[in-house]
């Protein structure tokens, strides 16, 4: 096998927070590294919301995501892992010697002694808007995403949706759109309490319980008009439109690897305390876990990257150190400290 793979210590099968995290401390650990990631993109699901900001991440002041996203990235490189874009791993297999090929949708191979999953809530779709005829709209005023505010300046903005990003779009577009409406199904929103709160306090017009039931458009190519009825009443009216944004959640995925084998439930799979699935020499971190005391938050992620690749390194060697030393004491960080003129004082 080896004269026809090269073999890896870790192969990180993701590119969002967690795989990129992931592989940077990796590298702290002196691992040979690989990650994986389907898209042909470092970001995961942080690519769906590029021009949020980001302020719950412990040391870095409020963020644009996209920049996050770059600096996460940057961060991931410093130890030079292999990194493999466009390739989504479909299938594992085991061999005699306890290590794994991973096998991906066009047929490449990659050989691994430990495996670290980091596939958040796998390929991931955004939910259409359930009107017929709405996709004709997406090439002009009909949103899933938004990747950019200044498109949307002085138009006249309604959003269908009521999690955290239909929240966090309305607060930011409402500084620079003529006018934001919110349309959501429930009285409760699902975003952060400060932002909803926000929200409520704002210009924004919030439209509860109700729901996007027609669009209208008067040349037949961009929206100019949406009825929204009441959830209870039915009662509808119109309002006119320059731009609709959709925020109804996303599908998941997770293809063959719902036949691996793994302990899973329907969003999440189940590892222990040290994030070790129930596959020898599989570990996994970030939104694709869960467990007792899991954090949901990008902040949360980095901890999981840590707790699975110490798990993944005493797989290695049980009697390798059970965690990295500290940046500022790791010989790792030597040769790169007087890179940045740093004097080594240790």
């Amino acid at each position: 096998m080896s004269k026809e793979l090269e073999l890896y210590d870790v192969t990180i099968i993701g590119g969002g927070p967690a795989g990129m995290y992931t592989a940077f401390y990796s590298g702290m650990r002196d691992l040979k590294t690989k990650l994986i990631e389907a898209k042909e993109e470092l970001g995961g699901r942080m690519l769906i919301y590029p021009e949020k900001m980001i302020w719950d991440v412990g040391g870095v002041t409020p963020v644009l995501c996209r920049k996050l996203i770059d600096q996460l990235a940057e961060q991931a490189r410093t130890f030079d892992p292999a990194i493999v874009l466009g390739q989504q791993i479909i299938g594992q297999e085991r061999q005699e010697d306890g290590t794994y090929i991973l096998t991906s949708a066009t047929g490449e191979r990659h050989w691994t002694r430990t495996i670290i999953l980091t596939i958040g809530y796998g390929i991931l779709q955004m939910a259409k808007l359930e009107i017929e005829g709405a996709d004709r709209y997406e090439v002009t005023n009909l949103h899933y995403t938004v990747q950019e505010l200044e498109p949307f300046r002085g138009k006249r903005v309604l959003i269908s949706g009521g999690g955290d990003s239909a929240v966090d779009w309305a607060n930011e577009l409402e500084q620079i759109a003529a006018s934001v409406t919110i349309v959501h199904r429930r009285e409760q929103f699902g975003g952060h309490e400060k932002n909803i709160a926000r929200m409520k306090a704002s210009s924004v017009q919030v439209r509860v319980p109700h729901t996007v039931s027609q669009l209208h458009s008067s040349d037949g190519e961009k929206i100019d008009q949406v009825t929204i009825s009441h959830m209870e009443s039915g009662a509808s009216e119109q309002l006119e439109v320059d731009a609709v944004i959709v925020n109804h959640g996303l599908k998941s995925d997770f293809g063959p690897l719902k036949d691996w084998g793994l302990d899973m439930g329907e969003w999440w799979a189940n590892v222990s305390s040290r994030l070790e699935t129930n596959l020898p020499g599989v570990f996994a971190a970030g939104d694709f876990v869960d467990y007792s005391s899991k954090v949901r938050l990008i902040a949360g992620t980095f901890t999981d990257a840590v707790l699975a690749l110490n798990s993944a390194k005493l797989y290695i060697d049980p009697d390798a150190p059970k965690v990295a030393y500290v940046s500022s004491h790791n010989e790792r960080f030597k040769e790169k400290n007087k890179a940045l003129g740093v004097a080594d004082e240790h």
